[in-house]
């Protein structure tokens, strides 16, 4: 298994066990926490696509050159 897909699973593993702990912490319910822990890096994983897109845009736009 290629090292980049071993670390992408156990930065996985950290982040939901993370995200579980906390709010488990906060709400001392498992089924909320749990739900939270997995639908939180579902909306990250959207909004980093959205954020990439917006970046490349700014990325692209021409520079404009000093006087």
């Amino acid at each position: 298994m290629p090292t980049d897909l071993i670390k992408t699973f156990t930065y996985l593993t950290i982040h939901l066990t993370i995200g579980f702990s906390v709010a488990y912490a906060m709400t001392g319910s498992v089924a909320l926490a749990g739900g939270i822990a997995i639908v939180e890096p579902c909306i990250n994983a959207v909004a980093f696509f959205f954020h990439e897109k917006a970046w490349k845009r700014v990325s692209a736009k021409p520079k404009l050159m000093p006087a």
